[in-house]
């Protein structure tokens, strides 16, 4: 019998409440922190978006961050919030200063949210604004006032300090990755020339804009022509091409925000350099023969820009202003200018971009069939096995939960089935690999479509254009925890490395991590995944509990798999550090056998040492196998 649907079913709930009961709304998905994309990093972001704007306004040259534990404290050195609006200001949704265009004109963040809802998921959250030698504190718990203390004289250096602690109520076991953290601060030091970050002893600062992104980016790679900027009233750009890297990449930013999604801005930048190029040339080029392997960052500076989503990762204003100049004219005009005047005074690089274009179009040219054959066996082999069971949302969708995407690539039909039958088929789709993937190491993008492993697997991720219509945001590779699974594990690596690096750049690619063990007796049951785990559970279930060692995915029932593939999933993200070189990596770990790599497998293979023993090995040739923490 249907529920009665009267007066008494419909309710409002304050803003605190809200954001509790949705925070998706706000902040995106949320996660443990394995994930650069979850909520405990937009909380921070949140936060320092508000000191950039006072740095953008010209208050407030350094911005000192710090994480102590799980406790984060921003600290800056603008006007501070006006001493008798604090409590409005972190407390009130749709209240603060940036709905004044002349005061925030080109803000990061223009709806009166962020800040709000950082207090509304913090288990503690604390307000302080210094201005005029005089103070204001007030604290909060989940949204809910503990101690509002009156204005004080003080002597400290005018601004905004704002502490908060993410609520494990709403995060569960969350954990900060520093690298993630710095890539944000980074970002803004970037976009930002002048202005210094210190978090927890280093100190962040930038003195060429986008070029200094650009060539982090590089780092001493290979490139056909040294890097071109562009600075020009609110459009900024630098770009070249790469010798080394397949694909397009782009670093996209508006107002401060990096949309990952790119979106308006992002487009006219890809339509400009094309058109210039033809124009220059006098040639009809095909639009993907110009931007092969081009690596490009971006930004703009928009008024009252609109995102498509309150995370801000695609853009979807069509102008500069309300009423005004279109993005696309605006981009095209100081792109086309400035590049065109850049070939025609540089007939060396002219010479050289002309010739890569050549060569892609060959290569673009040779694929071609094989790109129809590998589509033809892709639709044939679609028909005839379910390498792939799809999810229903996707990444490149608007849906609410797209950030949750997730594609496990399994090897076996055992361990495949088993998360096939545990899985959200909402948002969780598997890929079945038959056997050990080719090591791709070396060779070249035709292998691709040859390989029907790698076609499949291309097609189903949607990456053969590069990440732009990526299918699923985290791409995991979910392999046993033996020699076997980790040789899949960087064969996987290798292929992704080799042929995708932006998607392991961007943080899409991860590790699943399941566990070693199962402890139980009659009342409890607890998973283990290391020894120190294990020896936990023992002592806390006491007595003789039975102890289960899981040896691959596969003997792990799809009931258990429930709980390591559901909200507490643990991933291991795979992280290039800031001065990784990829085809340095590849040469380690995946080209010619020598001992000081043997060393290192053996040294570094995850093993429980009461059960298996290190392996004395003798590596063949052809296996190369080995381990990357």
């Amino acid at each position: 019998m249907a529920e009665n649907y009267n007066e008494d079913s419909i309710r409002s709930l304050d803003w605190k409440e809200h954001i509790r009961t949705r925070p998706g709304m706000y902040i995106g998905k949320l996660g443990d922190g394995a994930s650069r994309d979850d909520g405990i990093y937009v909380l921070i972001k949140e936060v320092i978006d508000n000191s950039i704007d006072e740095f953008v306004m010209g208050y407030g040259k350094t911005i000192d961050v710090s994480i102590d534990d799980r406790q984060v404290t921003i600290r800056d050195y603008g006007r501070g919030m006006p001493l008798g609006k604090v409590l409005e200001c972190v407390s009130k949704i749709n209240t603060g200063a940036k709905y004044d265009s002349k005061v925030f004109k080109k803000a990061v963040g223009l709806n009166g949210v962020g800040s709000k809802a950082v207090n509304a998921l913090a288990s503690y959250f604390k307000a302080q604004s210094v201005r005029d030698g005089k103070t204001r504190i007030i604290e909060f718990e989940r949204g809910v006032v503990t101690s509002d203390n009156s204005v004080e004289n003080n002597d400290l250096t005018r601004g905004s300090i704002i502490s908060f602690i993410p609520d494990a109520e709403i995060f569960g076991d969350y954990h900060f990755i520093p690298e993630y953290i710095e890539k944000q601060l980074w970002n803004y030091v970037f976009l930002n020339n002048g202005l210094t970050i210190r978090f927890n002893g280093k100190s962040f600062k930038a003195k060429n804009g986008l070029r200094d992104l650009l060539e982090k980016v590089i780092n001493g790679g290979q490139v056909l022509y040294p890097i071109i900027h562009i600075k020009e009233d609110d459009f900024e750009c630098a770009f070249t091409h790469s010798l080394k890297q397949y694909g397009e990449e782009y670093h996209s930013f508006v107002n401060g925000q990096n949309t990952t999604q790119g979106g308006t801005h992002q487009a006219a930048f890809r339509e400009a350099i094309v058109k210039t190029v033809r124009e220059f040339y006098k040639k009809d080029f095909e639009p993907g023969d110009v931007r092969a392997s081009v690596v490009a960052a971006i930004s703009i500076k928009v008024q009252e820009p609109v995102f498509e989503s309150q995370t801000k990762t695609k853009l979807g204003s069509q102008h500069m202003e309300p009423g005004g100049t279109t993005i696309r004219n605006y981009v095209n005009d100081i792109v086309k200018r400035n590049l065109d005047n850049y070939l025609h005074m540089n007939p060396e690089v002219a010479d050289s971009l002309y010739k890569k274009i050549l060569q892609s179009e060959k290569e673009r040219k040779e694929l071609a069939n094989i790109k129809k054959l590998a589509r033809e066996s892709t639709k044939k082999a679609s028909l005839h096995n379910k390498k792939l069971r799809d999810c229903r949302i996707h990444y490149n969708s608007n849906h609410e939960r797209r950030l949750e995407s997730t594609l496990f690539i399994t090897e076996g039909d055992s361990a495949s089935g088993s998360i096939t039958k545990s899985r959200d088929v909402n948002t969780q789709a598997v890929f079945s690999l038959k056997g050990k993937p080719l090591n791709a190491y070396g060779l070249s993008k035709k292998i691709v479509y040859q390989n029907e492993e790698f076609n499949l697997m291309q097609a189903a991720i949607n990456i053969e254009e590069g990440i732009e219509n990526l299918r699923y945001n985290n791409i995991v590779i979910a392999t046993d925890a033996d020699v076997d699974g980790m040789h899949i594990r960087l064969l996987l690596l290798t292929f992704f490395l080799q042929f995708y690096p932006d998607l392991v750049k961007e943080g899409h690619l991860y590790i699943l991590q399941t566990p070693i063990f199962r402890v139980r007796n009659k009342k409890k049951t607890k998973y283990c995944y290391s020894q120190k785990e294990k020896q936990k559970a023992i002592n806390e279930l006491k007595g003789n509990p039975e102890i289960t060692r899981f040896k691959g995915l596969g003997e792990i029932s799809p009931g258990e798999f429930k709980h390591f593939i559901g909200p507490n999933m643990r991933l291991e993200p795979v992280i290039l550090e800031s001065n990784s070189k990829i085809p340095e990596i590849l040469s380690f770990y995946m080209g010619r056998n020598t001992p000081d790599r043997q060393t290192f497998i053996i040294d570094n293979l995850r093993v429980e040492e009461d059960v298996v023993e290190k392996p004395e090995i003798e590596l063949p040739e052809e296996e190369k196998v080995s381990v990357v923490e």
